[in-house]
């Protein structure tokens, strides 16, 4: 299974059906939080909520074609990232994250997403990392900013978020301009 050493503090891991009950306390614990940016958080009700997600996301990463992982940071189970698809005829992905609330402020999505994109580039060898950021979520769309993202544009009203449309911000990073950092 896939488990990635970030640092001394945070590890990134694919999370199995064990893992169900602590990535739903962390998914009810942070609902308000959660709520603001992702409209799935309504439908995790319950641990068994991610019976059947969870094999998708083992299955994905088995048929090399992204995963779902969780962010530990000092073993708890803190967040989430993902690559949503690989594109190996085109060489890119698209990268998702979230993050508790009380683990905020310790750049644990920075130094997670700056080590995956050593992976990405160098062991991977992809050409393109995408992330969409809703407009208002400013900081989530520091993180792109931080590590050196192009901003390529914004899809107006491109997301139905609780009763109404958020714009997407789409930022870009290729494998040349990771290189030359």
């Amino acid at each position: 299974m896939f488990s990635f050493k970030v640092d001394n503090e945070i590890s990134i891991e694919l999370l199995q059906q064990h893992h169900k009950n602590e990535l739903f306390e962390l998914i009810d614990t942070n609902r308000e939080h959660l709520r603001k940016w992702l409209l799935w958080v309504d439908k995790r009700k319950s641990a068994e909520d991610f019976e059947p997600i969870i094999p998708i996301w083992i299955k994905n990463y088995a048929d090399n074609n992204g995963f779902d992982a969780g962010i530990r940071y000092n073993g708890k189970l803190v967040g989430m990232i993902g690559l949503h698809y690989i594109d190996w005829k085109n060489s890119s992905t698209s990268i998702g994250y979230f993050l508790s609330e009380e683990a905020q402020g310790n750049g644990v999505i920075t130094r997670s997403l700056a080590s995956l994109l050593t992976y990405l580039f160098r062991t991977l060898n992809l050409n393109r990392v995408k992330i969409q950021c809703a407009r208002n979520n400013h900081k989530s769309m520091a993180i792109p900013d931080r590590l050196g993202f192009v901003r390529e544009g914004i899809k107006r009203e491109g997301q139905w978020l609780y009763g109404h449309y958020e714009d997407l911000v789409t930022f870009s990073l290729l494998s040349k301009d990771w290189d030359s950092k």
